[in-house]
């Protein structure tokens, strides 16, 4: 049975597009839509996992995730 993981998928709008993270491995992707980017990201998420040695998943692999707001006065 394969293993499965949990990772956060961070979304935004670039220009025409959108651009997708994956920041507990610092991987990112792009496509011309929400679902492409997100299908997009969830591939080379796969395919890392599925071709970097252990190791080098542990190196990567942060394992908490904080997203937060920050609310800043200027001026």
């Amino acid at each position: 049975m394969p293993k499965k993981y949990q990772f956060t998928a961070i979304l935004e709008r670039e220009d025409n597009g959108y651009v997708s993270l994956c920041p507990e491995l610092d991987i990112a992707s792009q496509g011309d839509t929400i679902e492409q980017a997100k299908a997009n990201l969830l591939e080379a998420v796969e395919l890392f996992l599925e071709i970097a040695s252990p190791s080098e998943i542990q190196n990567r692999l942060k394992n908490e995730i904080l997203i937060s707001h920050l609310e800043v006065s200027v001026g």
